[in-house]
């Protein structure tokens, strides 16, 4: 068996224990972190359970078939056995999916942030296309997106935005779009049909619960002002836009996309936890001097992860050398073989560092 599937296990059943603790009970948002928790927990943690379960069956059917001394008898045990064994190598299959997978398998939340790297105007209008080819993505696997925040460019672009996505799986599948995408297009600006390359940065962020990140009132800086639109007209006439500083760490986020400065700030606060996971993460990460254990997750906005090449046709993802000749479809949200391929490549990498330990 694989250690970090037990401790995911033992977790697990401490969960179940804190959710008859009347204090978590009586406390509505700790018990929504709890059962939130619990819910990312409870494959890995039901499958730890069967794989055992199935171990001793089979133990106790060998034992029986070795003191048996009727014929008939050893047969029937013997179809038992072969039963079990067969059951219990697919089952050692999936725990060795989900071992591979590591804490992204239980993790079903996360947030994401696109920004408008160089290229101006057309650099926003490629965010927004990412935008909207990460939505028809999401839509098409049935997962929920909630608009976080956002910065509109005159020409209907993004400077950037936030949103937020929720369904099993999502963080898996999504792990490793964060990094720098660039595209190579004629943009609509563009009068003499040259073709230019802009850039835009993915940042994919597990969104992190108050159990795992718990930020002090203070160490935070809250500010409130009203709401901008694009071209610097406002939104709305009240001060209902959140700027929070988190004075610790540096990290400073915003939110302005809803009328209620108590949502604003609600929505903020998920963003600050979520950043201050991934500082966690990567710090934790950076102390055992290996980061990740692949290539393709470093999560570093600088690095360029995939070109969009429009006059060709094609994507290229450099992290694991794929071209694909169908720009079109990806651009419209069909992602299953981008995505596909960089999860079973980090799912083989992983693989060989477990059995390297």
């Amino acid at each position: 068996m694989f250690p970090s599937l037990e401790i995911k296990r033992r977790r697990f059943e401490e969960l179940e224990h804190r959710l008859q603790d009347p204090e978590v009970l009586s406390n509505q948002a700790l018990l929504v972190d709890v059962q939130r928790e619990y819910g990312g927990l409870r494959k890995v943690a039901e499958a730890v359970r069967e794989f055992h379960r199935l171990e001793s069956d089979l133990a106790g059917a060998r034992e029986m078939a070795e003191s048996e001394s009727d014929a008939d008898s050893r047969r029937y045990l013997q179809s038992e056995i072969d039963d079990l064994e067969r059951r219990l190598a697919a089952l050692r299959t999936e725990l060795e999916d989900l071992a591979t997978a590591g804490d992204s398998a239980t993790r079903g939340s996360l947030i994401m942030e696109i920004r408008a790297g160089t290229g101006g105007e057309e650099a926003a209008l490629f965010a927004a296309d990412l935008f909207h080819m990460y939505s028809h993505f999401i839509q098409s696997r049935g997962w929920k997106l909630e608009l976080i925040d956002s910065a509109a460019s005159d020409m209907g672009g993004f400077k950037e935005i936030t949103f937020s996505v929720t369904g099993e799986g999502a963080f898996h599948q999504l792990q490793f779009e964060s990094g720098g995408h660039r595209v190579q297009r004629v943009p609509e600006t563009e009068a003499q049909g040259r073709i230019h390359t802009s850039a835009a940065t993915v940042a994919v962020l597990p969104e992190a619960t108050d159990v795992e990140i718990d930020i002090r009132d203070e160490d935070l800086d809250i500010d409130t002002m009203r709401a901008g639109g694009p071209g610097g007209q406002k939104v709305n006439k009240t001060e209902s836009a959140v700027r929070i500083t988190h004075v610790p760490s540096g990290i400073v986020v915003k939110c302005q996309d809803e009328k209620s400065q108590h949502k604003n700030k609600a929505k903020a606060m998920r963003v600050l936890r979520s950043r201050l996971l991934e500082l966690r993460e990567r710090e934790a990460a950076e102390a055992r001097a290996t980061h990740r254990r692949t290539l393709i997750g470093s999560g570093d906005r600088s690095e360029r992860i995939r070109t969009y090449n429009f006059p060709q046709g094609r994507v290229t993802d450099h992290r694991i050398g794929l071209t694909l000749y169908r720009l079109d479809q990806v651009m419209r949200g069909d992602l299953d073989e981008l995505i596909g391929a960089l999860v079973e490549f980090d799912r083989q990498e992983r693989l060989k560092h477990l059995e390297a330990h």
